[in-house]
């Protein structure tokens, strides 16, 4: 009897991509506690914001440590980042398409609990013959306390 060769199957991949892949789904503290702090606010912080709240669980942290975990949680879907010109970024924890109101005097951002999302996607898939993924709508003005003020 003679016996084989050993099998061996060698798999190409993108090593960036798969090692990026793989800093997504891995759950670490740091991640787990920026999500309680995002999920836990009703206001759209910033990364600073971030921050100074996880520095009262893991006083250590570093700030580019945070900037990978946004990146990481944003890239993954969890969160979502808010851009704004010329503001720094926005961070929201809740990842379901929903629209927003930005005061344009103080700047607060407010999720609007309408349900234009799926009608507007639908309208726009049927116009255009697009598969939509998403959208981010925006409303601009003055929120309440500044109309008053």
């Amino acid at each position: 009897m003679t016996r084989g060769l050993p099998f061996i199957i060698v798999i190409a991949c993108d090593n960036d991509n798969y090692y990026q892949n793989k800093e997504m789904l891995k759950k670490t503290k740091q991640k787990e506690v920026i999500l309680r702090v995002l999920r836990g606010t009703n206001s759209h912080p910033t990364a600073i914001w971030i921050y100074d709240e996880v520095r009262k669980e893991i006083p250590n942290i570093s700030l580019g440590t945070i900037y990978r975990n946004l990146k990481l949680l944003w890239e993954s879907r969890q969160i979502l980042e808010l851009s704004f010109n010329g503001t720094p970024s926005k961070f929201d924890g809740n990842p379901n398409n929903h629209d927003h109101f930005r005061c344009e005097k103080c700047g607060q951002v407010i999720d609007i609990d309408e349900t234009l999302s799926e009608k507007l996607n639908g309208k726009v898939a049927r116009k255009t013959g697009f598969k939509i993924s998403y959208y981010r709508l925006e409303f601009h003005g003055l929120c309440k306390e500044c109309q008053e003020s």
